[in-house]
């Protein structure tokens, strides 16, 4: 066990256009694959319970980087163009890791 300076940002959506949302996200990961200040991994989570509810977890090596990169203009655009698409305004919830243990 053992602490970490990565930062996770949480974006809860709901879309009722995921394909569409899907496309968007691979045009946005063009963008940021192999920046040094971009995301370093991205998880996205469908709820089981709620249909056309996700979670988009997004992990930064710090909460530094995260912040250049909402800062960047292309991030701006692809936010709007993200809710665009939600039925409903996306949510962000922005965490500190504190612990990660990998069991394989």
């Amino acid at each position: 066990m053992g602490t970490s300076p990565r930062f996770v940002q949480i974006v809860e959506f709901e879309t009722d256009r995921i394909e569409e949302m899907r496309a968007l996200a691979e045009e946005g990961d063009q963008r940021v694959t192999g920046r040094a200040d971009g995301p370093k991994r991205r998880l996205v989570l469908k709820d089981r319970d709620q249909p056309n509810r996700y979670l988009a977890v997004i992990e930064f090596d710090s909460p530094e980087e995260a912040v250049r990169n909402s800062g960047d203009p292309e991030t701006g655009k692809f936010a709007e163009r993200m809710a665009a698409l939600c039925t409903r305004p996306p949510s962000f919830i922005d965490c500190d890791v504190q612990d990660t243990t990998d069991f394989r």
